[in-house]
């Protein structure tokens, strides 16, 4: 059809007489013809298929661990025998077809590592990030094997022990499998936050070689001064011992702890000697002052809400039931319904405002009002009378110290109504309510909950005795889980205590020690005034060194978790100060960061032919050493590997060829030449 639309037009075109010969007139009509065609053609939508074939020879790696223990204790010949060997080894694969190519821990999947380049240099040792890099990077290509020449000296990592490989590995030995005469500490077992006054340990893990059957000291330092000495057998027939340290916390802060083994003759190093702990020494528990004027509900509610958590001790006092001793000490009292009218109760309320002790007052009938206000709460009642109203608590929106999420406020909307008194309420300056009061349906702006006093002595002032119902209520709905009730106590105190128990900026060393090689990195946490975490907040941080040079960094805690990344530092003893505005307020941290020149790679001296005399067998190889690596040549050629030929069609729609175009173009652009040139008008 198409061949008989390109005839049809050509002929009505050239079918007239024209001013030049039949013969041009025939030429003329061919380029119609063939243009016109190949237009009809294109309208069908021609599609033009393409197939390309590519061939992949088979692949070997040499993985090589260009660690610093290799070069440290491989003898060296045996280590110039392996070099040499590789280079030939590399040369007679090519010879065969094969494509080699070299990876290392310090070579990157862009830029394979060179093996006449090849430096033994690398600080730490990761088999398996190495042999899970070479698995990744190879995906879908035609990897004959790798050959792994290594010590297999893991110390950063999983073990590749643990991990599966489609690919075979030829292993190849090198290090020394005499193990070195050496004690070391091999591991420090202590908790990062303790309670001051408390006692805590510090566990060491002792390991040592060629000193079975002796004793070893083991010191605990801080700074120069020798906390206490130890003096441990060393068993024969094992090579680990442990020994552990009782201390007591001191005052609040950080603390920095040193454990140490004191070395011995003939001892192969001493760079594994020592080890160091730092301890964030925090305030104890928080002690709970629990008053009130009369036995009442709420201090059952009260009670159970805060031994709830265990971040609290609690002490009851009750006028004449349980007198307050007069030595008491505490971070944070609840007084219900006192000062209480008659007087009842004054010597407790006297104790906790002599002590500038945090006081939550709790308002109810027995509660002397006029004595109330002078406390200087933030807060003045003028109460008419002895009426009351009913209400349940609204969390008011603008309250920023502490949130309140949609579950407690929808359960704060199911509590049954509790009294208040009824008259008029005047806050003071800095006062916040964090609770309304709601009259039925009527949300109010008369406060129900209420903070305020001078920065030294923060207070609070719940205006009912009737909050115990409020806890039964949301036991009894909701499973025996009174959340809302006990988070909204809880957190009150917090408040009230918040340079009591907590830091709001907590700025740490993610790790113990660093070496001179590894990225220094810093975590950092944010919370509000209740402790809630926060994110995204800008810390300016400032790093001094033992020579008082300092560098400045500034970054922010993302939700990730992901750290401050310093880099790598020299070797010393850091300072560092961090400073952030949360909520409005100014918070700083302090602490200290060690960094040492403890090489990872001098730790451990035997090698673990174990390892990778396992990896090789489970992938269906051996173990080979530097001398056999003619051998494990020839072990690679005959198992046969075959190249890969793969071939892929691609679909294309004709009309989209360009060059088609400007043939089409080039035709029509010659007939209407030619016509014009020869008369055709």
């Amino acid at each position: 059809m198409c061949l008989l639309v390109g005839a049809g037009y050509a002929g009505l075109q050239y079918s007239a007489k024209a001013p030049w010969s039949k013969q041009f007139n025939f030429a003329l009509a061919a380029l119609r013809f063939a243009v016109v065609s190949f237009l009809c053609y294109l309208l069908l939508a021609p599609l033009i298929k393409t197939t390309t074939t590519r061939t992949e020879q088979p692949t070997v790696v040499l993985a090589v661990d260009n660690s610093q223990s290799v070069e440290l204790f491989t003898p060296k010949p045996v280590l110039s025998q392996a070099t040499a060997g590789l280079a030939r080894l590399a040369e007679t694969l090519r010879s065969r077809g094969f494509a080699v190519e070299t990876r290392s821990f310090t070579s990157s999947t862009a830029r394979p590592a060179r093996l006449d380049s090849l430096r033994f240099s690398a600080a730490t040792t990761d088999l398996d990030q190495l042999l899970a890099g070479t698995r990744d990077a190879y995906d879908g290509r035609n990897l004959a094997g790798v050959v792994l020449v290594s010590d297999g000296l893991a110390n950063q990592g999983r073990s590749p022990a643990y991990s599966e490989f489609s690919f075979p590995i030829y292993s190849v030995a090198l290090g020394d499998t005499v193990p070195k005469k050496d004690l070391l500490l091999t591991g420090l077992t202590y908790n990062r936050v303790a309670f001051s006054g408390n006692k805590f340990p510090i566990e060491a893990e002792l390991g040592f070689e060629g000193y079975a059957g002796g004793t070893a000291t083991v010191e605990l330092r801080e700074g120069r001064r020798v906390l206490d000495s130890r003096r441990v057998a060393l068993p024969a027939g094992r090579r680990r011992a442990r020994v552990a340290f009782q201390l007591t916390a001191p005052a609040p802060g950080k603390r920095r702890y040193e454990v140490r083994v004191v070395p011995q003759p003939g001892e192969f190093t001493e760079l594994n000697n020592q080890r160091t702990a730092f301890i964030e020494i925090v305030k104890g528990k928080l002690r709970v002052l629990l008053a009130g004027a009369a036995p009442h509900p709420d201090l059952k509610a009260l009670r159970a809400a805060i031994l709830a958590n265990d971040n609290f001790d609690l002490t009851l006092a009750l006028p004449g039931v349980a007198p307050l001793k007069a030595d008491a000490d505490f971070d944070v009292a609840i007084l219900h319904q006192l000062p209480a009218q008659g007087g009842l109760g004054n010597e407790i309320v006297a104790q906790v405002k002599a002590r500038r002790t945090p006081a939550l007052y709790v308002i109810g009938a027995q509660s002397d009002l006029g004595s109330y206000n002078q406390q200087g709460a933030g807060l003045t009642i003028q109460a008419r009378g002895a009426q009351t109203d009913e209400v349940t608590p609204l969390a008011n929106p603008g309250f920023a110290r502490f949130a309140t999420d949609e579950e407690s406020a929808r359960r704060f909307a199911q509590y049954p109504p509790a009294p208040v008194p009824f008259g008029d309420y005047r806050l003071g300056a800095g006062a916040e309510a964090a609770l309304w009061q709601q009259v039925g349906r009527v949300a109010t702006q008369k406060p129900l909950l209420v903070f305020g006093g001078p920065q030294e002595r923060r207070q609070a002032t719940l205006l009912t005795d009737g909050s115990w119902q409020w806890r039964l209520s949301e036991a009894v709905e909701h499973d025996d889980r009174p959340e809302a009730y006990d988070r909204l106590i809880i957190r009150t105190l917090q408040l009230l205590t918040q340079n009591a128990n907590k830091k709001r900026l907590d700025v740490y060393p993610t790790q113990d020690a660093f070496g001179t090689q590894d990225d220094v990195t810093l975590g950092a946490e944010t919370y509000n005034a209740v402790f809630e975490r926060l994110y995204n907040q800008k810390i300016d941080l400032v790093l001094t060194d033992a020579k008082q040079q300092t560098r400045r960094f500034s970054f922010s805690n993302a939700e990730d978790g992901s750290p401050l990344h310093l880099g790598p530092l020299p070797e010393g003893l850091y300072r560092y100060q961090a400073r952030a505005t949360l909520g409005g307020q100014a918070q700083q941290d302090a602490g200290e960061l060690l960094v040492q020149a403890q090489p990872l790679e001098a730790l451990e001296s035997k090698a673990d032919h174990n390892l990778l005399a396992q990896l090789a067998r489970r992938s269906g190889s051996r173990l080979y050493y530097p001398a056999q690596l003619d051998q494990l040549a020839q072990d690679i050629q005959k198992a046969n590997y075959k190249p890969v030929i793969t071939a892929e069609e691609d679909l294309k729609d004709l009309i989209n060829l360009k060059w088609i175009f400007f043939v089409l173009l080039a035709f029509l652009t010659v007939e209407w030449a030619l016509r014009k040139y020869s008369g055709s008008v």
